[in-house]
């Protein structure tokens, strides 16, 4: 860790698509090249599949089905399967250039872990890591982690349920594996759990977890 603590921009995008949301990382991306300029993206999704970085290709007519439900589908660069992102899901996009922190993805993904387990420790709920990626109450998947690092930059990032509408999942089988379930915030809670009332936690455990200091984009 270098001295001082990176500071880091937050940028809360509110409900975007996925494709504008890709278009906002490659931007904050690029800033990398003329020093460091982290980034921590916050946003909801229309609902969109997205698929991750695999040997074969998923068949055309699985991703035909998924769109036929309302959903965008798209494939991009980042680890993992397949998930879905939709409205009531934390999606969170850090941008960060691991220079300034710790240069390996391996401690890089198990912050991540950790920021999201210490989110839902601070709703009273038990979270777990397993040796999936991703953060897990029980067998069932409370966050999906699937993200790309090029120069030690990263983009994409996590995927935290907070009251989002699990059925959507129903129709895949969530990054690929078999007989897990998802659940979210309100499921576990059993009451209504916004993406509004989740962010401070994220925002206070990130912190913690990559020991920066995080300030607001001016609008």
């Amino acid at each position: 860790m270098q001295s001082g603590r990176p500071v880091v921009e937050v940028v809360r995008l509110g409900l975007v698509s996925y494709q504008e949301a890709l278009r906002l990382q490659h931007f904050y991306v690029n800033r990398h090249r003329s020093g460091p300029a982290h980034a921590l993206l916050l946003c909801q999704h229309l609902p969109v599949y997205t698929t991750g970085i695999r040997n074969k290709p998923y068949p055309a007519s699985l991703l035909n089905q998924l769109s036929l439900l309302g959903a965008e589908v798209h494939r991009t660069n980042r680890g993992g399967l397949i998930t879905f992102h939709g409205p009531g899901q934390l999606v969170c996009y850090p941008v960060l250039n691991l220079s300034s922190f710790k240069k390996s993805v391996r401690w890089y993904v198990c912050e991540l872990e950790k920021t999201i387990i210490s989110v839902c420790n601070r709703f009273g709920i038990e979270a777990v890591t397993s040796p999936d990626t991703g953060v897990w109450v029980g067998d069932n998947k409370i966050c999906a982690i699937g993200i790309h690092c090029g120069r030690y930059v990263t983009s994409h990032g996590l995927a935290l349920n907070c009251n989002t509408d699990l059925l959507w999942f129903s129709h895949i089988v969530p990054c690929g594996i078999e007989g897990k379930g998802v659940t979210s915030l309100s499921t576990e809670l059993q009451r209504d759990v916004s993406v509004e009332e989740t962010i401070p936690h994220l925002l206070d455990a990130f912190a913690d977890r990559f020991n920066c200091q995080l300030t607001d984009k001016d609008n």
